[in-house]
């Protein structure tokens, strides 16, 4: 007889990036709390609920259940493997060197646009709203760097060249 296994069984999880900020730290905190003390003793009724009805082959509904259980119980894990691992950016102020948490203003040579961002970890990233992680192609490039450096940044075979203006 073959063991059984599950689809996610066969590729590697990778670790999320442990950089996080104080409020992402609080609201990963939160969320789990939520989730230990009332969605997973809520659908863990459910299903002994619909256990009690008889026959789990053909119970559609246990299944289901069964598998939201499974799915709560790995958020779980997985938000406590992140805050088990967690590093909270704390940037330290005037060090003239982009490091996470700064928020920094570059200038596109090009096209003479200027863009604030604010550099964190990959678990908080919102391009759309300035925030980008270190991990990302221009994060990468920018971390290190001082005010006036000029960046070269090879993005779909173009390079683009951008100026550090300001570092808060």
């Amino acid at each position: 007889m073959q063991t059984p296994y599950r689809k996610y069984d066969k590729i590697p999880r990778q670790k999320s990036d442990p950089h996080i900020t104080e409020e992402k730290f609080k609201e990963l905190k939160t969320r789990l709390d939520k989730l230990k003390n009332n969605q997973r003793p809520r659908e863990a009724e459910e299903v002994k609920r619909l256990a009690a009805m008889g026959d789990f082959s053909e119970n559609a509904g246990y299944q289901l259940a069964k598998s939201r259980l499974r799915g709560i119980n790995q958020r779980i894990l997985d938000i406590e493997d992140l805050l088990s691992r967690a590093e909270i950016i704390k940037p330290i102020k005037n060090t003239g060197q982009v490091q996470l948490g700064n928020y920094i203003t570059i200038e596109n040579l090009e096209t003479k646009k200027s863009k604030t961002y604010q550099l964190l970890g990959s678990a908080e990233t919102n391009p759309v709203s300035g925030i980008i992680s270190h991990n990302s192609p221009l994060g990468s490039a920018l971390l290190g760097k001082e005010v006036a450096e000029i960046i070269n940044l090879e993005i779909n075979a173009k390079i683009i060249k951008y100026k550090i203006i300001k570092i808060e």
